[in-house]
């Protein structure tokens, strides 16, 4: 058994005991990250006194890796001014993002307590919002005016307070205005100590606005593999700066958002133990899901007069409607991957439904042939059944209209998610339950009217 899961182990057993000198030892061992796992897995009665035991010096950093019910229950079990002492410790970024989880009034009276300078630096970051660039990153940067020399640059660094390390130094104007960046490593190995940063500044910096999305700035860290991002507001002036382990966390957050939204869900039901929450958050799809049912039992009741001509037909409906609405959750889910990741644009939209359209056609035609056969088999394995139509008959209807639904299907699920990005609903949102169950309705008519057309043109 590793050590980690041994102390861990240990650790609760202290925990269910409620011997708090040994709690209180054992964290002191932990890395603040370890230390904010145990705090959420621990039982929420305990979440203020296992934060108590924790080392004074390691509590903005355990705070800030804090989510959800246990941090909002730390959060609101705290006093104002203990909260004061543990946000001026923190990076600004972290700060902010506590007092943007406290209650307006709440966040107001600690901005009040705390240093001037530093509120109003709070106030800077707290008026962006929590999803853009401005609300991810920290003021926390190293500015240089271009005309500093190599060894004034250098010196300027060793007062700069921040315990957070960099790796660039970005060189502006008198107005703030980014005009580029210089690696430390640079500057270190710089023999020419009076030379100016303009002889050194690299002019090609990629950099964020502050409104910036912060799904797109992932992908702009991503794309061009950098440690750190420099944010400007409108006048291209800097204000601070992302580094990756901001990014880091943004990616998990949108995936997960993601993958929770296509299952009909949020990330909020993962911070919420509400049993009736739960439910408010997955019922609303689960309810259009079963009214899409009652659509489908209507349609079956229109056409249980040619279902009963040719009863075998009933047989292959569940398989129709499973392999088509399977279809459009394959062909939705990779859509909506690569609008996540940028990759949908405007010229290449109809490529992606003519793709998508291809490869339903040619898995229809593969699932088509399987089932035509199956369905001679069936029909010929039926002790007492004689149908008024050949098995020959029957595997073209049945293989025909599963060949139409899973091409329908696989054009539907690419064209849901770009129909709402462009409309600017997130894709996620709907794309899942909507195109499952709209399949669902789709395939089901265009097996009925396969089933009507050559049962007819059969005779």
């Amino acid at each position: 058994m590793p050590a980690s899961d041994v102390q861990d182990e240990f650790l609760f057993e202290r925990i269910e005991a409620e011997d708090w000198d040994a709690v209180a030892a054992a964290l002191a061992a932990y890395h603040p990250a370890d230390i904010a796992r145990i705090i959420t897995r621990a039982p929420s009665a305990t979440y203020r006194k296992l934060f108590d035991r924790v080392p004074e010096d390691l509590k903005p950093h355990v705070l800030s890796e804090l989510e959800g019910q246990a941090g909002s229950d730390i959060l609101e079990a705290l006093s104002s001014s203990d909260i004061v002492e543990i946000v001026e410790d923190m990076a600004p970024d972290d700060a902010a993002d506590v007092l943007g989880d406290l209650p307006e009034d709440r966040s107001e009276e600690v901005l009040h307590l705390m240093d001037e300078e530093d509120a109003h630096e709070l106030r800077r970051l707290l008026k962006y919002d929590e999803d853009t660039a401005g609300g991810i990153m920290t003021t926390n940067v190293v500015a240089l005016r271009g005309a500093q020399t190599v060894q004034a640059a250098v010196e300027a660094i060793a007062y700069v307070e921040s315990d957070a390390p960099f790796f660039y130094a970005y060189v502006v104007d008198d107005r703030r205005v980014l005009k580029g960046y210089v690696h430390l490593w640079e500057l270190l190995k710089e023999r020419g100590r009076q030379r100016p940063l303009d002889d050194l500044v690299h002019a090609d910096v990629i950099s964020a606005a502050v409104d910036m999305d912060q799904e797109e700035v992932a992908r702009l860290m991503a794309r061009y593999d950098l440690s750190a991002l420099p944010v400007v507001d409108g006048k291209r002036r800097l204000v601070g700066r992302i580094t990756i382990d901001d990014v880091v966390d943004v990616m998990e957050e949108e995936a997960s958002e993601d993958i929770l939204r296509l299952a009909g869900s949020d990330d909020e039901e993962l911070e919420n133990v509400s049993v009736l929450r739960t439910c408010r958050i997955r019922l609303p799809w689960l309810l259009i899901t079963l009214v899409t049912g009652f659509v489908t039992s209507m349609i079956l009741k229109q056409f249980v007069a040619h279902i009963a001509e040719v009863l075998v037909l009933s047989f292959f409906v569940p398989i129709v409607l499973a392999m088509g609405g399977n279809t459009g959750v394959q062909s939705s889910t990779l859509t909506v991957r690569r609008i996540a990741l940028g990759d949908l644009h405007t010229e290449n939209i109809w490529r992606i439904l003519l793709r998508e359209i291809g490869v339903g056609a040619i898995m229809g035609a593969v699932c088509g042939l399987a089932i035509a056969l199956w369905a001679v088999l069936l029909v010929r394995i039926s002790p007492g059944y004689a149908p008024s139509h050949s098995p020959l008959e029957i595997a073209l209807i049945v293989a025909l209209a599963l060949f139409g639904a899973m091409t329908f299907a696989a054009m539907f699920g690419a064209f849901v998610p770009i129909a709402l990005n462009a409309i600017g609903i997130d894709p996620a949102v709907a794309s899942g339950p909507f195109v499952t169950t709209t399949n669902d309705l789709s395939a089901l008519l265009i097996y009925f009217a396969f089933t009507v057309v050559l049962v007819r043109a059969f005779g």
